[in-house]
């Protein structure tokens, strides 16, 4: 298997994001995005993948939710193109992740078709100076551009702080399963030889 990295600059009159990523990296990341808590769940999603990402984000409008959003969808082409066709990838996974008294859970098919069902039983409007809309459409944004099929559910817990992190860390872990490399597969991970 190639080498499985890539970066991406997207610059819009609303915002200036660079991403750069390697999949099978040590986890090792440098964030700045200027949004405190964007930058934990995004550093957190890196460790937890084991993948090197390196995120900047600037904004240009001073306007929050493009930057939010912008970054997300830079996040997710930038490892959909380091996928290339996925040929040789476990595909399908799952996690289940706790924090303290939170507990989220992430399927995974990395087939080439996008779909997500995500719910983060979030109950205040802002955590950690992000409103909860933006921290919603950030994950929304990042797994769809992952083109993959992703279920993404908080089961429970009472702290946002802590399902918000551990919705991150479950999607992190299962698509650290999903995109490894599989000794066993040959090829596409499909029987239509194609993701």
């Amino acid at each position: 298997m190639k080498s499985r990295t890539s970066k991406i600059k997207r610059s819009t009159k609303e915002t200036d994001v660079t991403v750069s990523v390697n999949l099978d990296g040590t986890g090792k990341t440098s964030i700045n995005t200027g949004i405190s808590f964007l930058d934990h769940l995004i550093t957190a999603f890196g460790k937890h993948a084991m993948l090197d990402l390196q995120v900047k984000s600037k904004s240009n409008d001073k306007i929050e939710h493009h930057l939010i959003e912008d970054t997300a969808i830079t996040i997710g082409s930038a490892i959909d193109k380091a996928l290339g066709n996925r040929s040789g990838i476990t595909r399908f996974s799952y996690a289940s992740v706790p924090m303290d008294e939170s507990l989220a859970e992430a399927s995974i098919d990395m087939v080439k078709r996008p779909f997500s069902k995500i719910n983060l039983s979030v109950k205040r409007n802002n955590i950690e100076g992000m409103s909860k809309e933006d921290i919603e459409h950030f994950f929304q944004s990042l797994v769809q551009n992952l083109n993959s099929c992703i279920h993404l559910t908080v089961k429970y817990g009472e702290n946002d702080h802590h399902k918000i992190e551990a919705a991150m860390k479950s999607l992190a872990v299962a698509f650290r399963i999903a995109s490894s490399k599989d000794k066993k597969q040959k090829g596409i991970p499909s029987t239509k030889g194609a993701m």
